[in-house]
């Protein structure tokens, strides 16, 4: 978000999500949920396990159909658009899957081509240059562009699939439990890459996640998946103010760590 923005306290949004509904069978997943995402900033949006984060983003991604709602992407509804219109939205949309979803038979570099060959009609030389500029971005050395999946670490491979999500210079990331996996300092070193590249490059991005440092750390917004729709979203200090016994034990639990112990110390009676 720019600075006159902040100050103006206008918003756009780049994602728009209303009164979206999704279920399998007889079960409804997601009921009339809403939800918005500002230009510029990270959102982190959490929920109990089976809640129904990853059906949300695969919703929006056309993934998975929907009941009911609209789906607004950039200003655009994409049951209102032209295929050609949908066509180029999507390459404004960027996606790191959970276990980055990199094609086994396919070395690094050919990953991250794969969504240049789809939507756009480059000579092989500049496809080149542009994944070795892909790979620089998300601090993967040039040797790495001709390995294959299987001979990349965790890390490496989350770092990967984040530089192929980034092939056609996206406005709007998706980010599917981007650290999971990842030890402490390898999900941190990830963390920072996901802010700098969102100041650098001007992205906003959309992270599911259950990992606590992460949304203290990087996230501008949170949002909270729970009774099928969000039932909050704010600011860490409005999740620590919301009454809820789920949002409660979620960040003030024995993991909440990062929070200042005194804000969740018991304070001794006087």
């Amino acid at each position: 978000m720019s600075d006159t923005e902040r100050k103006s306290g206008k918003r756009e949004a780049v994602l728009s999500v209303k009164d979206l509904t999704v279920g399998f069978g007889d079960k409804v997943v997601l009921d009339k949920l809403n939800l918005d995402i500002y230009r510029g900033e990270i959102l982190g949006f959490v929920g109990a396990s089976g809640a129904g984060k990853s059906v949300l983003m695969r919703t929006v991604l056309r993934l998975l159909p929907r009941r009911g709602g609209t789906i607004e992407i950039l200003g655009a509804d994409y049951d209102a658009v032209s295929d050609a219109e949908r066509m180029a939205l999507d390459t404004r949309l960027g996606v790191l899957f959970q276990h980055g979803a990199l094609f086994s038979a396919l070395t690094v570099k050919e990953n991250i081509q794969l969504p240049m060959r789809e939507y756009l009609d480059l000579p092989q030389w500049l496809m080149d240059e542009l994944a070795f500029l892909k790979l620089e971005l998300v601090g993967l050395k040039p040797d790495a562009a001709d390995k294959y999946p299987s001979e990349l670490s965790g890390g490496m491979i989350k770092r990967a699939a984040l530089a192929r999500a980034l092939a056609l210079d996206p406005d709007l990331v998706f980010l599917d439990e981007p650290t999971s996996g990842l030890d402490p300092i390898g999900a941190a070193e990830f963390d920072e890459l996901i802010a700098q590249l969102r100041d650098t490059l001007g992205l906003t991005v959309y992270m599911v996640t259950h990992d606590l440092d992460s949304l203290f750390s990087v996230c501008d917004r949170i949002a909270v998946l729970g009774e099928k729709k969000v039932m909050v979203e704010g600011t860490l200090d409005d999740m620590l103010a919301y009454d809820d016994p789920w949002v409660q034990s979620y960040f003030r639990g024995k993991r909440a760590r990062s929070i200042p112990r005194a804000e969740t110390a018991v304070q001794p009676v006087e």
